[in-house]
């Protein structure tokens, strides 16, 4: 499949199987995707108790026969995985990075045509089961398998679509570029970037069957840019500063000042806030720890060091209206490390008391990138 020259002046965006996934059209803005597709091919070898509180992950419903866009019932389907066994493509010895160590990994491949594109996931208190979603509206549930301390796959993986408040599946409506998740109980929150909206899902009723109903949102939330909207939530719990929060952080809307835009919906300050934006990262994901530190997984394109990933901590108490939050680095990496385009994260505490980090990567339905899912202990 050819790729598109990315546009100029706009910012970035993991191989699975030995197939190509038509995107269509690109659409306008959509650089992105481009970049990293770009970059990829230019710089070679691309070779909560602990979180919040303890996520609700209902069992899964029995899987039907088909998953079509008539929005018919869940689908099993079966998910490969090849470990990645260091993190450091240079150094197989080095496990400290930052304030993390790298437990393990796994690439993901799958011969069901709709897998890919993962945007985000929440995992329940043990880090087994999951729920995860692509950025062309389709939930992805399961489990994950461990040998120790190890990720070791993927089981009991269904798919299905996502549904609007009529029943049908929400690209129907052209709702895409689902993004960003953040559970309360049952409750199950995602954000779509390009219609710069919010659906809440209730687990409870139906499971993934559950039809979505649109969040209300600041006015402020539909003028942000196409393609560069919400992009990271996270939901603040009883007990905690902000409880009954949904904190909403844009992927690149910026202020006057050039910070991220962002915002509290709902809790007892509602209002706007801003992140501040440096060394031209962007947000891609959120996640509340039991510590009340806020962690902001970014990324970052450029032409002469590639692709970055980053984790900033924000502690919870700086976050008000009018705010602009900032926080110290906790974890960097770059290609030279087994990254791609890191979407999601998301925090477990384990039987031990370690904190671990999950994150995932969406591949962009493209054959010179990953599918990703890496865990971390955090050490500080």
């Amino acid at each position: 499949m050819g790729l598109r020259r990315p546009q100029q002046g706009r910012g970035v965006g993991c191989i699975p199987d030995l197939r190509v996934i038509p995107r269509g059209k690109m659409a306008s803005g959509d650089s992105r995707r481009a970049f990293l597709q770009f970059a990829a091919a230019s710089l070679s070898t691309m070779t909560a108790s602990g979180i919040a509180k303890a996520q609700f992950v209902p069992p899964p419903v029995s899987p039907g026969q088909s998953d079509d866009a008539s929005g018919d019932a869940p689908v099993l389907i079966e998910i490969r995985s090849h470990p990645i066994p260091w993190f450091d493509r240079h150094d197989r010895d080095r496990v400290r990075f930052g304030a993390l160590e790298y437990r393990s990994g796994l690439v993901l491949t799958s011969s069901y045509p709709r897998f890919g594109g993962l945007s985000g996931l929440r995992l329940d208190a043990k880090g087994e089961r999951f729920i995860s979603f692509s950025d062309k509206g389709r939930w992805f549930t399961g489990r994950i398998l461990y040998d120790g301390r190890a990720m070791k796959g993927l089981a009991d993986v269904e798919a299905a679509p996502m549904l609007g408040p009529d029943g049908k599946p929400i690209t129907v409506r052209g709702w895409y570029d689902s993004e960003s998740i953040a559970i309360d109980g049952s409750l199950v929150y995602i954000g779509l970037e390009r219609a710069n909206k919010v659906l809440r899902f209730d687990f409870s009723k139906g499971f993934t069957r559950a039809r979505g109903e649109v969040v209300p949102l600041p006015t402020a939330a539909s003028r942000l840019p196409n393609n560069k909207g919400l992009e990271a939530l996270a939901f603040v719990p009883k007990g905690r500063p902000l409880a009954g929060t949904l904190i909403a952080i844009s992927e690149r809307g910026l202020d006057q000042n050039g910070n991220l835009i962002a915002f509290l919906v709902g809790g007892p300050t509602p209002g706007q806030f801003s992140v501040r934006r440096t060394e031209d990262f962007d947000v891609s994901d959120a996640v509340l720890l039991s510590t009340d530190d806020l962690l902001i997984l970014e990324r970052k394109f450029s032409w002469t060091s590639g692709v970055g990933i980053r984790i900033r901590r924000v502690p919870l108490h700086a976050v008000a209206p009018g705010a602009v939050i900032d926080g110290p680095s906790i974890f960097e990496a770059d290609l030279g490390d087994e990254v791609d385009n890191m979407e999601g994260i998301d925090a477990h505490i384990t039987e031990g008391g370690e904190t671990v980090l999950t994150m995932v990567s969406d591949d962009n339905f493209s054959m010179i990138q990953r599918t990703l899912l890496l865990q971390f202990t955090l050490l500080e």
